[in-house]
């Protein structure tokens, strides 16, 4: 479980096939703590270190993984953000994040303003039903806040800490992003919105809300 707070902009210092999958070596000069086994978030994807020696870590990242994200494109030189695992007795300073990507989406565009940054991401269209203004999303594994919505267009705000701590200062309109929508979210859409079996009456109706006080009349 993660935060979307990152802790450092890594490296790619060395990448290797596996089989199908990927070997990446991660250079970071703040996370020089990690031990093997520890997990650890390279843009929003949750990876398990698997060899550390002073400040570099390797992770493996295998099909299924390259298949849903970003990795796949990662060579040697590019910039990841990074987040260990959160303590249970942390403060939560951005959202629940469980390093699951749900999808690649990409930068539409990328403005300057006086005192921030305006970032528009188109996301799969798939995840819409998951998005809601001044909602939460993970892009590249950072909390951020949805500032306008159309469809499936997400536009966030990002305040100058965040573009200088993050890798989203080198971002470029075509970019592609690794995409989590808030986990509460999807959780209550599984269990409140999904399809009733074939043939019998909807499971959530007016007359079920009005029973349970959740609507006046």
């Amino acid at each position: 479980m993660f935060t979307g707070l990152i802790e450092d902009v890594g490296k790619i210092s060395a990448v290797r096939k596996i089989g199908g999958g990927v070997r990446f070596s991660i250079s970071s000069d703040k996370l020089n703590d990690l031990e093997i086994d520890d997990s650890i978030a390279v843009n929003g994807c949750c990876l398990t270190a698997v060899a550390v020696e002073s400040n570099v870590f390797e992770a493996e990242a295998v099909e299924e993984t390259l298949k849903k994200t970003t990795l796949g494109g990662f060579s040697t030189g590019t910039e990841v953000n990074l987040e260990r695992a959160m303590r249970l007795s942390d403060r939560l300073g951005g959202h629940l994040v469980l390093g699951h990507v749900d999808g690649v989406g990409h930068i539409l565009s990328v403005e300057e303003r006086s005192t921030s940054w305006w970032v528009t991401v188109e996301v799969p269209s798939e995840l819409e039903r998951y998005l809601i203004h001044v909602g939460s999303i993970a892009i590249d594994g950072i909390s951020l806040t949805i500032a306008e919505l159309a469809g499936n267009i997400v536009s966030v705000s990002i305040i100058p800490h965040t573009w200088t701590v993050t890798n989203l200062a080198r971002r470029q309109t075509g970019d592609l992003v690794n995409i989590e929508v808030d986990m509460i979210g999807k959780y209550v859409d599984k269990l409140l919105l999904r399809k009733a079996e074939p043939g019998s009456p909807p499971r959530i109706t007016e007359e079920f809300l009005k029973e349970k006080g959740f609507m006046h009349v």
